[in-house]
């Protein structure tokens, strides 16, 4: 077998060829989201909300509808009641979200012990993209349309309402239709990745793309487009790989975000060291003048 043709070896598998294709349609709306949720300090709630669609899966399942609607309910949930407790106690934001993620998760992995499933737990924590049929292709799809129609649209609203909520609503934008509506989406996004990466990696997928962007530059509409690069890419290559390296594809995608990351924070680093030991010429002739001048 030549080369070229092993290379080529993973597009002649139907299966592989819809894990890639989902696998990008998923990483839309993760790269988007993902830019807000790292410059607002979300990465917490969305951890939150990623483990707090496992019960809304399992009573789905025991009620018979769509595991999708009983997610992003869940998901919803979730976020509403870390809102609610935080307004009305004492405690920090961190340590209600931490109270009911673990909350949630329990209470998933207690109703999914109770009942006979014939779905796999492996599947709900760790996906099962290698498993993904048209349906959810076109689930995905669709989530990944939603959310970067509403980002094209709203993105100065959302920044401002990101960066200063408070200047936000002084000019006139509706901040809680903006909180709420940036918390569907982001619970929809996890429904969306339940497939690709499940309950446990779906963190992952949401947070690293902007704190990639983040890194490498400082507009929300560069950052943007970065993220969205860099999350395509590194899905699709995660999934690739995986199928040589004979691993699963969720954990491939994750380490490739990771790998990725560490490598220009390395790079960012020995850059500044560079810059430091080696100024500018300007700032060299600057600082070599005598004070009397």
């Amino acid at each position: 077998m030549s080369a070229l043709a092993l290379l080529l070896q993973p597009f002649g598998f139907d299966f592989m060829a819809n894990a890639m294709l989902i696998a990008v349609l998923i990483a839309i709306p993760m790269a988007l989201l993902s830019c807000f949720l790292v410059l607002k300090g979300w990465a917490l709630l969305g951890d939150a909300i990623a483990h707090a669609v496992f019960p809304g899966v399992v009573i789905a399942y025991i009620v018979h509808i769509p595991y999708a609607i009983g997610a992003f309910l869940a998901g919803i949930f979730c976020a509403v009641a870390t809102g609610f407790l935080k307004q009305n106690s004492r405690i920090k934001q961190d340590t209600v979200m931490g109270i009911v993620y673990s909350g949630m998760f329990g209470l998933g992995l207690v109703l999914y012990l109770k009942i006979e499933s014939s779905v796999h737990l492996d599947h709900i924590l760790f996906g099962d993209i290698l498993g993904a049929n048209q349906q959810d292709i076109w689930l995905c799809a669709g989530i990944a349309l939603l959310t970067a129609a509403v980002v094209a649209t709203k993105w100065k609203d959302l920044m401002l309402y990101t960066f200063d909520a408070i200047q936000a609503h002084a000019v006139g934008l509706r901040t809680g239709w903006l909180h709420y509506g940036l918390l569907c989406l982001i619970s929809l996004a996890v429904v969306g990745a339940l497939k690709a990466s499940g309950v446990i990696l779906a963190i992952a997928l949401l947070i690293a793309p902007g704190a990639i962007g983040v890194l490498i530059t400082r507009e929300l509409r560069h950052m943007l487009w970065v993220s969205l690069v860099v999350a395509i890419g590194c899905a699709f290559l995660g999934v690739y790989l995986s199928f040589f390296l004979d691993s699963a594809p969720a954990p491939t995608i994750v380490l490739v975000f990771a790998v990725l990351f560490m490598l220009i924070l390395g790079w960012q680093s020995a850059r500044r060291s560079a810059d430091v030991a080696h100024p500018s010429g300007d700032q060299g002739k600057a600082g070599g003048q005598s004070p009397g001048r």
